[in-house]
């Protein structure tokens, strides 16, 4: 269910909802503005809380108060938001997140959330507010019975300063765009397999270009085969689902030229081919294809924004499965940069799509920066954890700027080496490459394998998100 999000300004104590939010810092205490005034109209509860030692103001702390008729609204919900010191867009963002979980367990039905209270600028105040709220709420039930009790929150109202209206409008709509977007992705690489196959990829697509104005172009499997996609397609050739490549393109600025390219993995369910993965949790792979999720979501946020650059998305989709037409361990495909690979693991097969999705990035689209982003190994999991992404960069201000930006967004990346010794893991004595090398360094090698396929000279950064995907 769709929630609608609207900005108001005025007295939110008097905000006829189901409930309001207020923003408490840790440590503080004279309570001044909307939390002075619903102290007051609570007989000073939030007051005694704070000095009891039952409200701290610790990040995501959550306590919620039923008015019994002083105040307007029926529930008033402090959250958390740690030290005034310590605080980040994120921080809000996730404590925004918890208090609207708890409210609709509360059945608040409708929220007021003070901006003013955050410790932000109106603008990202508004913006992170809104993000907090509609990714907090998030939820997937597509594939449940329906529960006709089930709590919903129906509409969001940002309370703000009548002075700050525009400011928090700006807000507002950069929210929602990402919002949506993020929420776009998770649906995507939530659906089951059966459900999320390589056309239902480009369905999802197709609804994103509709509602973005943005231009979809399918490549079928011989189109693929015409350009010498080789890699591709023998990892396609063991399912019975064909293969579909996605371009998605948005033209924000005038001029020729592409500025950014993103490119996805996308196997809608990876067995691991002849090279079969074990069976405990095999089911977590239906999101193989969260890299593919992520740039088609990514390149509707930047439309939805209007961002004055030419961007595009480019998604290689489709399955691993072991069949009697099968490509094997052993086998030597071909890429369409010429490249010949010795296929050591068919396990090791999103580098595989990536590298003629990489090639086809550098000889028909020539972008100024490439950013590719894939679930492409356990080795990365094991390094970093599961909450941290693996950067690999050929240009170290793309790197910064790509950490710099995962910082303000509670994304973390971590960068690793690319040195070509990981290369020397990756020879063949039978062709260009293999496809896998020992499982020490594995992440790293996986990006030296992918170096291959990127021009020399372009400014290209992997993501390797199999932990936080």
């Amino acid at each position: 269910m769709s929630i609608a999000v609207n900005i108001k300004s005025g007295d939110i104590t008097r905000a006829r909802v189901g409930a309001i939010v207020l923003g408490y810092f840790q440590g503080t205490k004279k309570l001044t503005g909307e939390l002075a005034v619903a102290d007051a109209a609570l007989n000073k509860t939030i007051s005694r809380l704070i000095r009891e030692g039952r409200l701290t103001g610790k990040s995501g702390e959550v306590a919620v108060l039923h008015s019994l008729g002083n105040l307007t609204p029926s529930m008033v919900a402090i959250v958390g938001l740690g030290k005034t010191e310590g605080l980040t867009p994120d921080k809000v963002r996730v404590s925004v997140g918890e208090v609207c979980r708890t409210l609709r367990q509360q059945r608040a039905g409708t929220i007021a959330i003070s901006t003013m209270t955050m410790g932000l600028s109106a603008e990202e105040s508004a913006q992170v507010v809104t993000e907090g709220a509609m990714m907090g709420l998030y939820t997937f039930c597509r594939h449940r019975s329906p529960k006709p009790d089930r709590p919903i929150i129906e509409k969001i109202v940002l309370y703000g300063a009548a002075k700050y209206l525009s400011e928090l409008r700006r807000g507002l709509t950069t929210g929602l765009a990402v919002a949506e977007a993020v929420n776009a992705a998770r649906d995507m690489v939530n659906e089951p397999s059966n459900y999320m196959r390589p056309k239902d990829m480009v369905s999802a697509a197709k609804g994103l270009a509709l509602q973005d104005g943005l231009k979809l172009e399918i490549l079928e499997r011989d189109d693929m085969a015409k350009f010498g996609m080789g890699a591709l397609l023998g990892v396609a050739q063991g399912s019975d689902e064909p293969p579909k490549f996605l371009v998605l393109t948005y033209r924000g600025r005038r001029g020729r030229g592409t500025d950014l390219a993103l490119v996805g993995k996308a196997i809608t369910f990876d067995s691991g081919g002849i090279s079969l993965k074990p069976s405990d949790k095999m089911e977590e792979m239906k999101g193989d294809m969260a890299g593919g999720a992520a740039v088609l979501a990514a390149l509707s946020a930047i439309a939805k924004l209007g961002i004055k650059i030419n961007a595009v998305a480019v998604v290689a989709a489709t399955e691993n499965l072991p069949s009697g037409h099968a490509y094997k361990p052993g086998d030597v495909l071909m890429a369409m940069n010429g490249k010949t690979i010795e296929v050591i693991s068919t396990d090791a097969e999103g580098r595989l799509a990536l590298a003629d999705a990489l090639s086809y990035v550098d000889a028909r689209i020539k972008p100024r920066h490439v950013v590719d982003v894939a679930t492409l190994t356990g080795a990365c999991v094991v390094a970093l954890g599961p909450k941290v992404a693996g950067l690999f960069a050929t240009d170290d201000t793309l790197a910064q700027e790509l950490i710099r930006l995962g910082n303000s967004r509670g994304e973390r990346f971590w960068r690793l080496p690319l040195w070509d010794l990981y290369a020397e893991n990756l020879k063949s004595s039978i062709a260009d490459c293999a496809n896998s090398g020992p499982r020490e360094g594995g992440a790293a090698t996986a990006a030296a394998f992918l170096k291959q396929f990127v021009m020399p000279g372009t400014a290209w950064a992997h993501l390797d998100i199999a932990g936080p995907a």
